[in-house]
């Protein structure tokens, strides 16, 4: 049915491009996932800055759309947007979509109470301490271990920001988040950032991407096109530009971390 849906969507843009320039690629992202995307940030965030930057190096013109997190990513499935981001690689997901070049490398750290500090090999060392990650969010496999176990007992509220908040108050005790959202999580609290403690070791390491359909018939040559460009980006050195008005580079040993392609 998608397939059939992508032939006649492929048919028709050759028929409505055919001796013009292409449309306008339609991307979609969500909501409340500061910094790296946010309606109300400079840009859209720094993942959409980059993407729409990496196009732009592509010579491909595109326009974006904001929709909550999985109302967006289906209709980029049924072929209502052209292409969603940022998203992690999954078994599942990889069967519905091509990924580009990864946008950057997301570094994941645990966040607790300065006195009440958890370090990554501390985690499994007390039972019953309470993890806060927002609903719909998924653990590295083995945090979920420690949680299926009881060692851990898992909290979800709609939003990193709560989780933040639970931790200052004392009802949860550690989050698990990228390096650059906890940060923004923490800030938002209006707390002094001497009361929070951000573990040193990185937890694990994860990678994010834009995400086209497999579904359609040019999706490869899209991909192609799009790591054409943010290739192109961060030879230039405006990647990184772009990257650093946005993080928060409290410590030179946990900077964000781009690939070297």
């Amino acid at each position: 049915m998608l397939r059939a849906f992508w032939n006649r969507t492929f048919l028709l843009s050759l028929t409505v491009c055919f001796g013009a320039h292409a449309a306008k690629l339609q991307l979609v992202t969500g909501d409340d996932y500061a910094p790296l995307t946010g309606r109300a940030l400079a840009g859209g965030g720094m993942l959409t800055t980059v993407v729409q930057a990496a196009f732009d190096r592509s010579g491909a013109a595109s326009s974006l759309a904001w929709q909550p997190w999985n109302r967006g990513y289906m209709n980029t499935l049924r072929g209502e947007y052209d292409a969603t981001f940022p998203y992690i690689r999954t078994k599942h997901r990889e069967q519905a979509f091509l990924y580009s070049a990864p946008l950057y490398v997301s570094e994941q750290h645990l966040f607790s109470r300065a006195t009440e500090a958890v370090e990554v090999d501390e985690l499994a060392g007390v039972s019953g301490r309470r993890l806060c990650l927002p609903l719909g969010w998924q653990l590295p496999a083995a945090v979920q271990v420690l949680v299926d176990q009881g060692t851990l007992v898992r909290h979800s509220p709609r939003g990193l920001n709560e989780c933040a908040l639970l931790l200052l108050l004392g009802r949860d005790d550690v989050f698990l988040a990228d390096l650059q959202l906890g940060l923004h999580a923490l800030q938002s609290t209006g707390a002094a950032r001497p009361r929070f403690h951000v573990s040193s070791s990185v937890l694990s390491r994860q990678t994010m991407h834009l995400i086209v359909p497999r579904g359609r018939p040019d999706a490869a040559q899209l991909i192609e096109s799009f790591d054409r460009g943010l290739q192109a980006l961060r030879e230039s050195g405006d990647y990184q530009r772009l990257t650093e008005t946005f993080t928060a580079d409290e410590d030179p040993r946990r900077r964000l971390t781009a690939t070297e392609q």
